[in-house]
């Protein structure tokens, strides 16, 4: 069997249950609600798998699934050379946020990548420690930065109201997906002009292993073009 894993829950569930049903293949979950089974109508030989998005990555790159929808985002933080292990099938148009550099709207003279690392350097020698970012997405946000040439700060871990790390103290800037800014703006946050690290959207990859069936790349052929990517 090919597994699909797809998202538990929410709205990134039922847009990708949408997403098949609108090209002729039906997911569904079966048997109770708090029960993570799932059905696959429309085409055999696929078995549907339902995961945390966040686990989806690497079980793609492990083997246990072979495809799997996820953030753009998730896919790269999580795995080193992401591109060496999944490949994108199709981008489907729906989950869209964006990754980004914000730092206070107090500080009039930051707006750019070169302002934040002249602002690192200058916090450095004023307070004796490095500039603090708050963030989840360590992978990404540290290649972003060295590409840029920012320097003197320090990543602090963050996995909830990233936006209010700020505002409490305990960082001075911050990287984190955002959709409208509202929250950004609620707690006195400006984007840098050239602060966008990645635009993330749910994405169907598929895994790169090549212990593959003959009868999986056959069913995967197969619902490619049912499917029409």
């Amino acid at each position: 069997m090919l597994k699909l894993g797809v998202p538990s829950k929410g709205r990134l569930m039922e847009k990708t249950f949408d997403w098949f049903g609108s090209r002729g293949v039906t997911l569904r979950k079966s048997g109770l609600d708090r029960e993570y089974a799932g059905a696959v109508e429309g085409i055999e030989g696929v078995e549907l798998v339902l995961l945390s998005a966040g686990e989806i990555p690497r079980e793609l790159a492990s083997g246990n699934i072979h495809l799997g929808v996820t953030g753009s985002d998730l896919v790269r933080e999580k795995l080193a050379n992401w591109d060496s292990q999944v490949g994108e099938l199709a981008p489907m148009g729906f989950g869209g946020a964006d990754l980004i550099i914000a730092v206070p709207q107090a500080w009039v003279d930051v707006d750019t990548l070169d302002d934040l690392d002249a602002a690192a350097a200058a916090f450095r020698a004023k307070h004796g420690f490095r500039l603090r970012i708050a963030t989840k997405y360590h992978r990404l946000v540290r290649e972003f930065l060295r590409e840029h040439g920012v320097a003197d700060y320090q990543l602090i871990d963050s996995q909830g109201a990233t936006e209010g790390t700020v505002k409490n103290e305990t960082a001075e800037a911050i990287a984190d997906i955002t959709s409208t800014g509202d929250t950004l703006r609620a707690n006195g946050l400006k984007v840098l002009d050239d602060g966008l690290i990645h635009a993330s959207q749910a994405t169907l990859f598929r895994g790169r292993r090549k212990d593959w069936t003959d009868e999986q790349r056959k069913t995967l052929k197969t619902l490619q073009m049912i499917l029409g990517i």
